[in-house]
């Protein structure tokens, strides 16, 4: 009798810790916002066709070592299809990469790789960090289109963050001929345009996207957008202090 229940026993805990395993993607926390990580483009519906990805922009999370840009996980493998058209940001030598994150690990390192090329690497030392990160990299002796995976490793797991960058590094890196002033003909001026202030969003809601500056309100409150996104539950404002400010 008792090795037929330590039996059921140990297949329950078998399945429990299968579960654990399967569920463990839905459970991750992190991307780069900006400059726009190819999840964030597929988010926020820049990029058609990118799968599961756009509800869940935080969540490719896979084991160490993995030098893609879907973390080895076959259900965003789209993030790795180079014939897809991702847009690629203008940025010049330096630049700073900005993460949003849900839920804040205790971190070892962040790496930055271009090809087999490690260019910056920066060592939390197991510090658990805040709800944004922000790294400055010089990426001198690259130009052109280049692609970027930023990588964040956990300091108590064996997973990391994966999250691909496409940037035209200064203006494509190549030396072209100047070119000649143009005439210009005098026009009157133009009159000056009114700027209107970005319009209230209306009520928060999950899944919308929000521009910087934008306006919500929430429980009462009105709040602004620090920094453009993608909202998803567990990102109400009065929770990411990095995203809203409140009015």
């Amino acid at each position: 009798m008792r090795k037929t229940i330590l039996s059921i026993v140990t297949a329950l805990a078998a399945v429990a810790s299968t579960l654990v395993v399967l569920t463990g993607p839905a459970q991750a926390h992190g991307y780069i916002s900006s400059p726009p990580s190819r999840q964030a483009n597929c988010a926020q519906g820049r990029v058609a066709n990118c799968g599961p990805i756009i509800y869940e922009p935080q969540s490719v999370e896979g084991p160490k070592g993995q030098r893609n840009c879907h973390g080895g996980l076959s259900q965003f493998a789209q993030l790795s299809d180079e014939s897809k058209p991702w847009p690629a940001t203008s940025v010049g030598q330096n630049v700073t990469f900005n993460w949003v994150l849900t839920a804040r690990h205790a971190t070892s390192t962040w790496e930055y790789y271009i090809g087999n090329t490690r260019v910056a690497v920066f060592n939390d030392g197991g510090r658990q960090p805040g709800a944004t990160v922000s790294h400055n990299v010089n990426l001198g002796g690259f130009s052109g289109r280049q692609r970027l995976l930023a990588i964040w490793n956990i300091a108590d797991t064996p997973m990391a963050f994966y999250s691909c960058v496409d940037l035209q590094i200064g203006g494509g890196g190549g030396n072209p001929q100047p070119t000649p002033t143009p005439t210009v003909t005098p026009r009157p001026p133009s009159p000056t345009p009114t700027v209107t202030p970005p319009p209230a969003g209306g009520t928060w809601r999950t899944g919308t996207y929000y521009a910087t500056g934008s306006t919500v309100t929430y429980g009462g409150a009105t709040y602004r957008c620090l920094q453009a996104h993608t909202s998803l539950a567990g990102w109400e404002p009065p929770n990411v202090p990095a995203l809203w400010a409140r009015v």
